[in-house]
């Protein structure tokens, strides 16, 4: 039987994931991560179901933010945690401050050229409110407390799906907070 949380958390996942008679009864599992896509900033898609049992972490990004430099820090992150299945994806909007203004060209000139990102960068996409991209509705279903407040917002999603930790715009990719996050997902069976 589900306790009232859950059943709202099910509720509330209607916008991402319509809740079934079958989920209702106990017969399917909640949505994890594992069930979005983004559009990617060259063309194909990011799956995430690509990623299933590994650990994530999900950034929303800007060009022309104050935190901007972090995309170094997510790269040497992702350089140094990438081999045991981290996977970091960057997803650009343009929510808070119109601080990602550009198309895919300016913004493929900050990420890989002026800061030499290699990880997966999804096209821009809406990260809070009702257009939200279904990933970001789902995360704060799960977290309400904890949606971006502003660009480089992190989610730390577990090996299970599910998100681990969050971590805000003001916390650096090479924190030893968001290390050790990663090092316990990664350690998790």
């Amino acid at each position: 039987m589900m306790n009232r949380r859950t059943l709202l958390i099910a509720a509330l996942a209607g916008a991402a994931a319509p809740m079934t008679r079958a989920y209702a009864e106990g017969g399917m599992s909640r949505v994890s991560a594992y069930a979005f896509t983004f559009p990617a900033l060259s063309g194909d898609d990011i799956r995430l179901a690509a990623f299933t049992g590994k650990p994530l972490l999900v950034v929303n990004t800007a060009s022309l933010c104050g935190y901007t430099p972090q995309y170094a820090g997510l790269q040497e992150l992702w350089g140094e945690f990438r081999e045991r299945g981290l996977t970091v994806i960057g997803v650009p909007s343009n929510d808070f401050g119109s601080q990602e203004p550009g198309g895919a060209g300016e913004i493929t000139e900050t990420a890989h050229h002026q800061y030499g990102v290699t990880f997966p960068i999804a096209a821009k996409a809406v990260v809070i409110g009702a257009k939200a991209h279904p990933f970001y509705k789902w995360a704060a279903e799960a977290r309400p407390r904890e949606v971006p407040r502003w660009n480089f917002h992190k989610y730390l999603i577990g090996r299970d799906g599910y998100i681990a930790e969050v971590f805000p715009s003001a916390v650096e990719p090479t924190d030893t907070r968001v290390k050790t996050a990663v090092a316990k997902s990664l350690a998790a069976s």
